[in-house]
């Protein structure tokens, strides 16, 4: 059975750290039965309770896919992944129930991926990206792309009235690094020109990760990824919450 190690951040950006705004990002990540789940998503600023829409939008989803992967060990399959998200809402909408205010008030974006290796599905509402390297090949791929909203600045949320969930598969490929970030990180990760991950960037980050020679959460690595998160050269680049995980299948 194959073994995940990761690494993994999340930083306030700096628009925030201004207003006196706390972090809007929430992740979670977990290893079973083989296979890495990892979630990260991006509350809303604007709204009032996205920090709570994103932790219920982790929470829900990692225990979902976790008890799935754990008892079939294979992938969930998109009616299963729909279902989850449908769960994400009906606990997003009893929380703003009883707060009497709409579903809009927790808007979260979500990126998940779920990979063995071999197979690996993803997620994804809104920003953010999933990125992969090719086993073998050291290819860095982007499995999942941001999608933007219809103005300059905005996007697709899990509270939205008609949800933009993109499901993907892949079974033709086999990954043994992987990379989910929100949407803070986009400038630095992707190129936009080319609608290519780049490269540079994820191989300096997934390096460090294959190097490492223990099994789940690096430590250590985490503490550096988060530096580096909240470092000059980056906040100089974003000033949007940053949320960052590393996987390499060891």
């Amino acid at each position: 059975m194959p073994d995940w190690t990761w690494a993994a951040a999340s930083r306030r950006g700096t628009a925030h750290v201004t207003t006196g705004d706390g972090l809007q990002d929430a992740y979670r990540v977990l290893t079973v039965a083989g296979f890495i789940i990892a979630i990260a998503c991006d509350g809303a600023g604007s709204t009032r309770y996205g920090r709570l829409g994103a932790v219920i939008a982790t929470r829900v989803l990692s225990r979902r896919a976790a008890k799935w992967v754990g008892r079939h060990r294979r992938l969930p399959s998109p009616v299963m992944m729909e279902m989850w998200v449908a769960e994400v809402r009906l606990a997003i909408f009893v929380h703003a129930d009883r707060r009497g205010c709409a579903m809009g008030a927790f808007a979260a974006t979500l990126v998940l991926a779920i990979s063995n290796g071999i197979s690996t599905l993803t997620a994804h509402v809104g920003d953010g990206a999933v990125v992969a390297q090719c086993a073998g090949f050291n290819e860095i791929i982007a499995l999942s792309w941001p999608e933007s909203g219809q103005y300059a600045s905005t996007t697709f949320f899990l509270t939205d009235d008609a949800v933009r969930l993109r499901i993907g598969i892949v079974t033709d490929i086999a990954v043994d690094r992987v990379a989910v970030l929100t949407d803070g990180l986009e400038r630095l990760a992707l190129d936009f020109a080319g609608k290519a991950a780049h490269a540079p960037f994820f191989r300096s980050i997934f390096g460090p990760v294959a190097s490492s020679i223990c099994v789940g959460r690096n430590q250590r690595l985490s503490a550096q990824l988060a530096d580096f998160l909240s470092s000059d050269s980056v906040n100089a680049r974003t000033d949007d919450d940053k949320t960052l995980v590393v996987a390499a299948l060891r």
